[in-house]
């Protein structure tokens, strides 16, 4: 379709839709062939200003079609002209995702889809190529916690050439509006280091360069960073295929953190002083492993020295690994910083906490430098580096931003929020968008566009407001969380031993018989209220059944009634236990209690459907109701709750909610745990008031109490 003649090209008044889908592929795919060629036809300056001659502009569209988002700039360029300081500087990120390669007849615009699209047009040809894979670009406030989705291109294969062409013309795009752009970040993979060479950056421990130019040859520097969250992921493949790396006089072993996650729950029994009256055998704490602890965190090198200082045979000379486990929680705290609340290595980078992470970066870079195998090879010139490089690239990022935006006068920017140099925004947004496309693992471009575009009509760009990139009731915090369930001591378990790696609740209720000293709830579990009883079993129950897939290692520690004055740490707990039950803490068992009160109410009112989605968000809602000015709850949790941005939808709403929905479930589907084949006994059915059925766990607990007595 193109004209082949020179003087045809030279004629045109204006470029024809076949002329502006071959300069914008050529100048996307190969940049070397588009300048040779513009020497021979007249192609546009690839960033040129001028909106009839101008790649940029013939990649960008209305609506949620592929290329550039238009209308995402222009509120954006709204913004920046209102004298927004907020959206005067950005980092930009991407990330692909893959589609199934299909076409599809759209009776809308009469023409087939799932052909590669860029932006200037659909390639709908016999011979043309299906799009096997979609690219997203997002950009993120770095001192205000805004996300804007830029845009998305449909292309069947990506290469880092590509990468970062898209790259730069975002970059000319945001410049255009007068949005400064100081950092980009991909993916630790092979990809992303292409994409980072293809933009002049050097991935060298000895001859770092953190920056690239854009224009290229202009003044200007843009930093590159890649995502913390990968980086952690290849840095676990390291030691996992090393076993052991060693660095001067000490040594890590990659054994310490298997025999750690493979620890079972084992009982611990209690000295009993003369005066209590009780035998031994009824004094009963369980140390179990928190299995959402990260594997990288404060949490496992805590516990590790708290298990050597028991005597424990597998772990003696664990400090090597302690001490390295150490560094790296202090470098995810760095690069996790979210609001201006944090605590300690958390906070943003600020003028008064730089020396101190500029302290902690050069000591990790003559860490890394010096590791090396069992054979004496050096790990950062090993095929298992770039996880290794990815930290020093980044720390050398963050100095360099820190020197030439925040020490020199007139910079707007008064902190730097480091997590927005991570992919955990744009993470969240393709979690929201595989959410609405729907049961389809690999969706088609058509089911895509229909996904991208219904959440493109909620996003707002407020600063730290729940919709503002279309992400509905979803929090960043939680993202976060669950890209790093990866590398956990969970995800640990589960390679060593599929069979155990996930663990599996006990059925409903638990049996409850022995007493332990100083325990609010032992009087609730003995009470002679059978109400009381079941309820306090009840929650046992639900805290075990949230800890199965809860993903947070604070908030998983907080369900459970722990003795903290043993370890202070949440990756290894000391659980207290009641015969075969976990008990809860205080407030799960308050929680349940109310969700108690609630469920007499509503069963007073009538005997219409109490299986509906409506009638659970109703309870739901009148539990909320009833909280409301109580004391309040998981107090152990009050910094932790503030670590992510100041959303009423943080960890402390999502924990009551999901207690709240896992009781309702117990007790609005109680017919299908009556066929559960309990460890101990039968149950006695009771009716109590508001016509509710509870379990008695009455015999259970006297044959509990025999059994473990002898």
């Amino acid at each position: 379709d193109l004209p082949c003649e020179l003087h045809s090209w030279r004629q045109m008044a204006e470029y024809s839709p076949e002329m502006r889908q071959f300069a914008c592929i050529l100048h996307l795919y190969h940049i070397k062939a588009y300048d040779n060629l513009r020497k021979i036809f007249p192609l546009p300056h690839p960033y040129s200003l001028t909106k009839q001659v101008c790649i940029y502009f013939w990649l960008s569209n209305s609506e949620a079609a592929a290329g550039f988002s238009n209308g995402i700039f222009l509120r954006l360029q709204e913004k920046v002209e209102r004298g927004d300081q907020a959206y005067r500087c950005c980092a930009v990120m991407l990330q692909d995702m893959s589609l199934q390669k299909q076409q599809e007849w759209d009776p809308q615009t009469r023409r087939l889809t799932g052909f590669v699209d860029l932006g200037a047009g659909i390639l709908d040809a016999d011979e043309a190529p299906l799009a096997s894979e979609v690219i997203i670009l997002m950009a993120v406030g770095i001192s205000s916690p805004w996300t804007a989705p830029l845009g998305y291109f449909f292309v069947s294969s990506t290469t880092g050439r590509l990468l970062a062409q898209l790259l730069r013309q975002t970059i000319n795009k945001l410049n255009n509006i007068g949005i400064t752009v100081l950092a980009v970040t991909s993916g630790a993979s092979a990809r992303g280091a292409e994409t980072a060479r293809a933009l002049g950056i050097r991935i060298d421990p000895e001859r770092i360069r953190c920056t690239f130019q854009h224009p290229p040859g202009s003044a200007h520097s843009i930093t590159y960073f890649f995502d913390v969250c990968h980086a952690l992921q290849l840095i676990r493949n390291a030691l996992q295929c090393f076993q052991k790396v060693q660095w001067l006089s000490d040594t890590m072993w990659w054994q310490h953190v298997v025999e750690l996650a493979a620890l079972q729950e084992q009982r611990v029994l209690e000295p009993c002083s003369p005066k209590s009256g009780r035998s031994r055998s009824k004094e009963s704490y369980h140390l179990k492993v928190n299995l959402a602890t990260p594997l990288f965190s404060e949490g496992v090198a805590d516990a590790l020295e708290h298990l050597q200082n028991l005597g424990l045979g597998s772990f003696r000379n664990c400090s090597g690994t302690v001490r390295f486990v150490r560094l790296m929680s202090s470098l995810c705290d760095v690069f996790y910083g979210r609001g201006p609340y944090g605590k300690g290595l958390k906070n943003p980078l600020l003028a008064g906490n730089y020396t101190k992470i500029s302290n902690l970066f050069n000591e990790a870079k003559s860490f890394f430098v010096t590791l090396t195998d069992s054979m004496g090879r050096y790990i950062i010139k090993s095929k298992r580096k770039l996880g290794f490089l990815s930290f020093l690239l980044n720390a050398e990022s963050l100095k360099w931003l820190y020197s030439n935006y925040m020490c020199p006068e007139g910079i707007p920017s008064h902190h730097l929020r480091t997590y927005a140099f991570s992919l955990d925004p744009l993470e969240l947004f393709l979690r929201a968008l595989q959410q609405a496309c729907g049961s389809s693992r690999n969706p088609t471009c058509s089911v895509f566009q229909a996904a991208y575009h219904k959440l493109l009509a909620s996003c707002s760009l407020s600063p730290g407001s729940p919709h503002g990139s279309g992400l509905g009731n979803a929090s960043s915090s939680d993202v976060s969380l669950s890209r790093r369930r990866d590398p956990t001591l969970g995800s640990v378990r589960a390679q060593y031993n599929p069979a155990r790696g996930r663990a599996v609740a006990v059925g409903f209720p638990f049996c409850a018989g022995l007493l332990l000293r100083s325990s609010p709830l032992s009087n609730a579990l003995t009470d002679p209220s059978l109400g009381t009883r079941s309820i306090a079993c009840a929650a046992g129950f639900v805290a075990e059944q949230l800890a199965c897939d809860w993903q947070c290692e604070a908030c998983l520690a907080a369900l459970f009634e722990s003795d903290e004055s043993r370890l202070r740490c949440r990756s290894v707990l000391y659980v207290k236990k009641l015969g075969g039950v976990s008990l809860p803490s205080a407030s799960v068992y308050h929680i349940t209690s109310v969700l108690e009160q609630v469920l007499n109410w509503c069963g007073k009112g009538g005997d219409g459907d109490k299986n509906t989605e409506l009638w659970r968000l109703s309870l739901e809602q009148k539990v909320f109701q009833e909280l409301l000015g109580e004391s309040p709850l998981f107090p152990t949790l009050t910094n932790h709750f503030f670590d992510g941005e100041l959303s009423i939808n943080n960890h402390y709403t999502i924990l009551i909610k999901e207690i709240a929905r896992c009781y309702l479930n117990i007790r609005t589907n109680l017919a299908q745990h009556l066929n559960l084949k309990y460890p101990c006994g039968r149950h006695r059915l009771k009716r109590l008031k508001g016509k509710h059925l509870l379990l008695s766990p009455l015999g259970s607990c006297q044959l509990s109490q025999t059994h473990m007595g002898s």
